[in-house]
């Protein structure tokens, strides 16, 4: 069954008669299985690991090691347990698990692991074959609306190279698992990996499983695809028009409406360097075509990839040159995007009116167009309003991981709500979101400004389709009658509103953006290799150094800078603690020195944390303002004491 709008891929499956290995096998060598779980990352946001066969990150083979065939199995188990032992939803004979993966190589086998595995410990499967990381989300949300589905395993490792893979769990609310449920997986996982049988027991349950059941589930497994790329289809067209149902914004089709009618008068052409990723079989030309807008894709071949996974800095060169050369022939092609392969976050290549060319939005610039949108989102539709004197009626909250730029900080004034900081990680937006919804806060926008992409609310992941569907309206959604558009509403509340014409270009909007300079996560500057295990030890180390240098700086950076103060905060889980004496009390969290003004206002911060998901120690800086040189001197000096604090262990 081929999917509306897109080419069939074929049948996606492995043998259903031969599991992948066999009895005669006999016991893999216990320390190459105890070495590869010593390289494996597990946190809430997923597993990784490098499951290719040879252990080259950049190795495109299809073929998994023989130790992650255990680990794989063993961790599929260990969900299928956690999920039987949730309460049933109805009266079926076992759960139903939804499988899914991006186009990694490695891919089908583990998903054929994963089937073989879930079957055996008495699961029905769904099999959605190459699905993007939302799509599986939002059919999971419809599957459990219906009863047909308990939870989900999505296979990726999202932006890490070729070689990797990975697992994401999660249940059918839309979302990974929250990160306290995710901790008690992978306990679980860690107590069953401590067993003497552990692949014993593994193999056992791959070779359990029978061959007709596994025949089934591929069979039905294009069936499957078609249900999750309608039900995606639907789902986005409900988070882009929120739910609002007010007198400024009466019928729930009212913003999708509202933008078809502006492209209608400002024709608008959005491209896509799909890197051969999950999305090129998703829904991205039927959904954005069906708006008016011309849709350009390329690299658009599900499983070739042509550069680096990782949306970010050369990765975004072939679109920008693609970009370039469409708006020539094509004036209105403003726009486009570039995911990674699991199609959950896209950053940006913009024709830029203001200097005459196309250029590549940083993560944190299209994190603070999102931002925008979404709050004037809430403004449009009633949702978010004032009183007399400018105050918000309604309780509006943000949430942002820790390293998200000031920048939104100046944006949710602007808008008079509240803004949250959370440690990186998905899981954990989302589910301080989720608190602050049960407080009686709206919280539309949320996401992780230092990795690109935002989270906007009913979805519960983020989605390059939503970022561009933020730009799409601030663009489209101008004047109707007496009634504002989008970038009007933000220009009010800015510093900037004077500077308001009606024949705004995108480069206007990004130009009302607060200017700040922050490093990126994925450049040089910010990736470090420490040798300090524990990292708490780490930290307290630091904030000798730390502490030593601010005597000896703090007269020339208040001279250079205007830095006159400065506060240290940590971040863990969905925790954030401000005022903090003991940098040790961050632990494996974000640890944030803020630096203020003489009138205690916020202008920079430098930042440090150990990656969940990457073998790096990661460090950045913000600062205000569009001069690069105190960023480049804050993150100069932040690196030297990170590495002071690290050799000091010896």
């Amino acid at each position: 069954m081929a999917v509306i709008g897109h080419p069939d891929p074929g049948p996606i499956r492995g043998d259903p008669d031969k599991a992948p290995f066999s009895a005669a096998d006999g016991g893999l060598q216990e320390v190459l299985v105890t070495v590869a779980l010593e390289h494996m990352i597990l946190s809430p946001s997923g597993w990784r690991g490098i499951f290719v066969k040879g252990g080259d990150e950049e190795c495109a083979d299809e073929t998994l090691s023989p130790a992650h065939t255990i680990i794989l199995a063993a961790g599929a188990k260990v969900f299928a347990d956690y999920i039987k032992a949730l309460p049933p939803k109805d009266s079926a004979p076992g759960p139903v698990l939804i499988v899914g993966m991006d186009t990694r190589p490695t891919g089908r086998a583990i998903a054929d692991l994963l089937i073989r595995v879930f079957l055996a410990e008495g699961c029905g499967v769904r099999f959605a074959g190459i699905t993007a990381a939302p799509e599986i989300m939002a059919y999971a949300r419809s599957c459990d609306a219906q009863g047909k589905a308990a939870g989900f395993v999505y296979i990726s490792a999202s932006h890490n190279p070729i070689g990797h893979n990975g697992l994401k769990f999660g249940l059918t609310d839309g979302g990974v698992l929250p990160a306290p449920e995710a901790t008690i997986l992978i306990e679980h996982f860690r107590s069953f990996m401590a067993s003497a049988d552990r692949t014993s027991q593994a193999k056992a349950l791959v070779l359990r499983a029978n061959p007709e059941m596994v025949a089934q589930v591929y069979a039905a497994s294009p069936g499957i695809k078609a249900e999750a790329y309608a039900a995606y289809l639907h789902f986005t067209q409900e988070v882009v028009n929120g739910h609002a149902k007010t007198p400024a914004c009466s019928g729930s089709g009212a913003v999708l409406e509202a933008v078809a009618r502006g492209l209608r008068q400002f024709p608008l052409g959005i491209a896509a360097d799909l890197n051969g990723s999950a999305r090129t079989l998703s829904i991205d030309r039927d959904f954005l075509t069906s708006l008016g807008i011309a849709y350009y894709g390329f690299n658009d071949k599900p499983g070739v990839i042509a550069h680096r996974i990782v949306p970010e800095g050369e990765a975004l060169e072939p679109c920008r040159q693609f970009l370039e050369a469409l708006h020539q022939k094509e004036p209105s092609v403003q726009v486009a995007y570039v995911p990674d392969c699991d199609g959950d976050r896209g950053n940006l290549v913009i024709w830029d009116a203001g200097v005459q060319c196309v250029r590549c939005l940083d993560a944190q610039e299209v994190f603070a167009l999102a931002c925008v949108a979404e709050l004037a989102h809430l403004v449009w539709t009633g949702e978010l309003s004032y009183d007399p004197q400018g105050q918000a009626l309604q309780n509006v909250g943000v949430v942002v991981n820790d390293p998200t730029s000031l920048r939104i900080d100046q944006i949710a004034q602007a808008f008079k709500v509240a803004l949250f900081r959370v440690e990186v990680g998905e899981a954990n937006v989302v589910g301080r979101a989720r608190k602050l919804r049960e407080q009686g806060y709206t919280v539309r926008i949320l996401g992780e400004g230092s990795a690109g992409g935002n989270i906007t609310h009913p979805s519960a992941v983020r989605d390059p389709i939503n970022t561009v569907m933020g730009i799409i309206k601030l663009l489209a959604i101008r004047k109707q009658g007496d009634k504002p558009g989008f970038f009007k509403l933000w220009r009010d509340r800015s510093p900037q509103a004077g500077l308001y014409r009606e024949d705004f270009s995108l480069s206007d909007i990004i130009a009302s953006l607060p200017r700040f300079v922050t490093t990126g996560s994925y450049t040089q500057e910010a990736l470090l290799q420490v040798k300090t295990q524990d990292h708490a030890a780490l930290k307290t180390r630091y904030q000798g150094v730390f502490l030593r240098e601010w005597e000896r700086r703090r007269q020339s950076l208040e001279s250079r800078y205007g830095i006159s103060g400065w506060e240290a905060a940590c971040y863990n889980g969905i925790e954030e603690k401000r005022g903090l004496t003991r940098f040790g009390e961050a632990r494996r969290g974000g640890l944030k020195i803020t630096f203020t003004n003489q009138k205690a206002q916020p202008i920079a911060w430098i930042w440090m944390r150990g990656s969940g998901t990457e073998p790096v120690f990661r460090v950045m800086a913000d600062a205000e303002g569009p001069d690069p040189s105190m960023e480049r001197d804050l993150i100069r000096w932040q690196r030297r004491m990170v590495i002071e604090a690290d050799e000091a262990a010896d």
